[in-house]
């Protein structure tokens, strides 16, 4: 064996050092590290809500409302604008983002425009870094009639970054009126906001206070002229007809202008009323307020006024009955609970813009233990079945491999302590799946190694320096397919294909210095102790080498075969489709948990029939206690899906725990539709780019027949089983991808090293030698993982890990076949062996075809 630099061996150990490290927190009780030692490192791996439990919920910002409102706005400083200039105007309105009037005086066109010119003025961005905004810009040539102006884009884009700005403090302020727990914010693109609350068991009464803006204000009623006769004809110009919150709603003729509104409040408290018993909201008046209102009552105090909330009337008092000193009560058939959301609504003060729930994962807080204590038993088994088949097949060098396993399961975990990246169940799905195939990067150095020393008459030491030497390529090949699609995956995808995408990336990293480096030196560390001259008599995968079967020979029927499955599974694919989950299709789907007993299905459906929610599917899952309701999309949109859910919670509550919550709204199941294909493919297309390069293009053709292959059987499996097809399990169909690339590529990159050994030999011949040489390896690759997988699947009880893995132990299956079956006669089909392989072979020279013989 060589001798290694010096500084190369110190940083290996190093990371391995620093790995334990920053891994070590993660087995101490989150309690007890205050009293950890300052030098040594104290982050644990965040757990994501799946985990431990709590909500997530993006909100929306209605972009249409926003025009509205600012058309509203503008429009107002408009008309104020022209007043203070004495400039006589008609006509002034606005449709979209386009504003118009007409001047009574034509002459004053240009003093129009310099009044105006204030409101068309560039507005610097607020964080100083941009250029300058317009946004109210004058259309049309000066002079013309009517006067146009519109309000730009890009303005409403400042408006709408800078609304959501504001709307994270709002938001931050309303969450801690219901629970003590810090959430976390997040900006999600341009429009939205997405908040994970850990330990929050029902979302529901901070979804009510987050779906309301919050805008209180006290206007006159205007008294001129009947509510309805407003409506016939046309309100007075400072009033408007607004609607009660009753069924059927009551029209009122309110002014415009508010005498009092939220800035006005100090504070606001549930309360009852001294004289009726009932629930009130007591909200003290700041001083200002409190004078302004004090001379009201002297010369108003019997007048009535409407208390509008959100641009709706929640009562109309007079103002003596509800002012006594520098307190405000407002009654208005409020429930104690009712009460409790409107002090605390008042208290955090109103959103800068209406949001909407387009999107809501809650999982209760038992499914998260169950899912951390599933995953972690799950991922023993699985260990343990990896270990007892590495040693039983490699003795000594088997532990060797497990030792490697280990650092390396210890090092993605220390990465993800060190950046914060939130550990999910698809993250755990990775890592127990990265158990499995990380094995395959030993598996090739010791078949290597075995070659190497059969083979060659050299001393045990320079066949050692010559597998690990040679070996190296391949496992840098087969793990950056991994890297590259879990970056596209973390780049492009969302949710949970994101948590499994960070751990397939961060193990294919380490998954390399483990494998090759940390073995290398371990192997090198048993030769200088031992100094053997023969390789461990432990090793018992030589009757896999000795095999001399002829794949190729039966290429044609077991091709043919393969490829009407393929069509098969495309013409069901097309005809059946998928059975698309809430993910793609929208809609709700709840886990709940009977209170008492065994789930009545029939009682359930009755009164879910009672909700008119179209066509709810009730399964039983697991237990006779346990159901999985589907809630179809609702048509009118994201609100009335919340809408809905409110409904099922209010009728089932009392009867069932809500274990586990999901709501996708239309807009969101289009979006991550169009963001999982978006990934997939990029990620796919990114693969066969390195391919490509790294071989040459026939040989990209046939990995990428053969993926398609192996995607296309996949989704017939899906399609036959019934299995949801949902965002875990479009990372599982990458998976497979890289699976079904990495097997190929182990054989391609044997054939291309047997098409420089073996000039002579025919095609056919070369590739059956070539499959045969990597079959040990093809076999306990493919055991290890299906060992891995089975474990998730008997042990992971979460129906999102079971159908995960599933399908891709299915995925396994056919990925070990097709690297055999359609990667080979692909490969015969192109007759690679007519061309110059400078290229391939880094300038090893060319192949000659014998046309006579057959052979090259």
């Amino acid at each position: 064996m060589p001798k290694f630099s010096p500084l190369k061996n110190i940083l290996i150990w190093l990371v391995v050092l620093a790995g334990f490290a920053f891994a070590l927190p993660n087995i101490v009780p989150r309690e007890h590290l205050a009293g950890w030692p300052v030098w040594l490192p104290h982050r644990q791996v965040p757990l994501g809500l799946d985990l431990q439990g709590g909500s997530d919920i993006v909100l929306k910002i209605d972009r249409d409302n926003l025009v509205a409102e600012r058309l509203e706005t503008t429009i107002a400083r408009i008309a104020q604008a022209l007043r203070d200039a004495d400039i006589g105007y008609t006509g002034l309105s606005g449709s979209g983002q386009e504003i118009q009037f007409r001047l009574r005086d034509a002459s004053k066109a240009a003093a129009a425009r310099e009044a105006l010119s204030a409101l068309t003025a560039p507005v610097e961005a607020p964080d100083h870094t941009g250029s300058p905004i317009r946004e109210l810009i004058a259309d049309g040539a000066s002079g013309q009639e009517p006067l146009r102006l519109r309000l730009t884009d890009e303005g409403i884009d400042f408006r709408l970054s800078a609304a959501l700005t504001q709307a994270v403090e709002a938001v931050r302020r309303r969450v801690g009126e219901v629970v003590a727990v810090e959430p976390v914010i997040r900006r999600r693109g341009t429009d939205r906001l997405s908040i994970q609350i850990p330990g929050l068991e029902d979302p529901q009464r901070l979804k009510d206070l987050l779906g309301q803006r919050g805008d209180l204000a006290f206007r006159w009623l205007d008294t001129s002229m009947p509510p309805q006769q407003a409506l016939d004809t046309r309100p007075p110009a400072a009033s408007e007809v607004l609607y009660s919150l009753d069924d059927p709603p009551v029209p009122y003729l309110v002014e415009r202008q508010a005498f009092v509104s939220t800035p006005d409040f100090a504070d606001a408290q549930p309360g009852l009323d001294p004289k009726t018993g009932e629930p009130v909201v007591d909200i003290k008046l700041r001083t200002d307020a409190s004078e302004r209102l004090t001379s009201l009552l002297q010369s108003a105090s019997r007048r009535q006024f409407a208390i509008v909330l959100d641009g709706q009337v929640v009562s109309t008092p007079a103002l003596g009955d509800v002012i006594e000193g520098d307190t405000a009560r407002l009654s208005a058939d409020l429930s104690e609970e009712g009460a409790e959301n409107f002090a605390a609504l008042l208290r955090a003060g109103p959103l800068p813009v209406s949001l909407t729930v387009i999107e809501e994962r809650t999982v209760g807080p038992e499914v998260g233990t169950d899912a951390i204590a599933n995953g972690l038993t799950a991922g023993l088994v699985a260990a343990a079945a990896v270990a007892a088949c590495m040693i039983g097949f490699y003795g000594f060098f088997g532990l060797v491999a497990v030792i490697a396993v280990i650092v390396n399961v210890v090092l993605i975990i220390a990465v993800l302590s060190l950046l914060g990246i939130t550990l999910t169940l698809p993250g755990i799905a990775g890592i127990i799946l990265t158990i499995g195939v990380a094995v395959d990067s030993n598996v090739l150095i010791y078949e290597r190694l075995r070659e190497e020393v059969r083979s060659s008459s050299e001393p045990l030491r320079k066949a050692l320096d010559n597998g690990f030497s040679r070996v190296l390529t391949s496992i840098f090949d087969a793990n950056l397919t991994m890297l590259i699609a879990g970056a596209m995956l973390f780049l492009l995808g969302t949710g949970a294909i994101r948590g499994f995408a960070a751990t397939l990336a961060i193990g294919s990293i380490t998954t390399i210095l483990t494998a090759h480096s940390l073995t290398r030196r371990l192997i090198r560390g048993w030769y200088r102790r031992r100094r053997p001259k023969h390789l461990p008599r432990g090793i018992r995968t030589g009757f896999f080498a000795e095999a001399d079967i002829r794949f190729m020979a039966l290429r044609n029927p077991v091709f043919i075969v393969m490829a009407s499955l393929s069509l098969a599974s495309l013409v069901l694919l097309v005809s059946l489709g998928l059975n698309m989950g809430a993910d793609f299709k929208g809609g709700s789907l709840l886990e709940l948990r009977s209170k008492a007993g065994a789930a009545d299905v029939a009682d359930l459906r009755a009164r879910l029939d009672e909700l008119n929610l179209a066509e709810v599917q009730i399964q039983e899952l697991g237990s006779a206690r346990d159901i999985l309701l589907r809630i179809p999309s609702q048509e009118a949109g994201d609100n009335a899906d919340q809408t809905a859910m409110g409904l099922v919670r209010a009728e089932l509550e009392d009867d069932y725990s809500f274990r586990r919550v999901e709501v996708v709204g239309p807009a969101v199941s289009g979006e991550l539709t169009r963001a999982g294909t978006l990934a997939v493919a990029a990620a796919i297309l990114a693969i066969i780019f390195y391919v490509w390069l790294r071989f040459d293009w026939k040989f990209a053709a046939g990995a990428v027949i053969t993926t398609l292959h192996d995607v296309l059987l996949t989704m017939g499996f899906l399609v036959v089983t019934g299995i949801e097809f949902n965002l875990a399990s479009l990372a599982a169909l990458l998976t497979i991808v890289c699976y079904s690339l990495n097997d190929t590529m182990v054989v391609y990159d044997r054939v291309r090293e047997n098409l420089a050994r073996y000039r002579r030999m025919p095609l056919s011949l070369l590739i059956d030698t070539s499959i045969n040489q990597t079959l040990s390896r093809t076999i306990l690759t493919a055991i290890t993982t299906a060992f891995a997988l089975v474990a998730l699947y008997l042990f992971g009880e979460s129906r999102v890990v079971q159908s995960f893995s599933a399908t891709l132990l299915f995925g396994v299956v056919i990925g070990t076949m097709s690297s055999i079956y359609i990667a080979g006669p692909v490969l015969i089909l192109f007759n690679r062996r007519n061309n110059s392989l400078d290229g391939t072979l880094g300038g090893r020279g060319t192949i000659r075809h014998d046309k006579a013989t057959g052979a090259a």
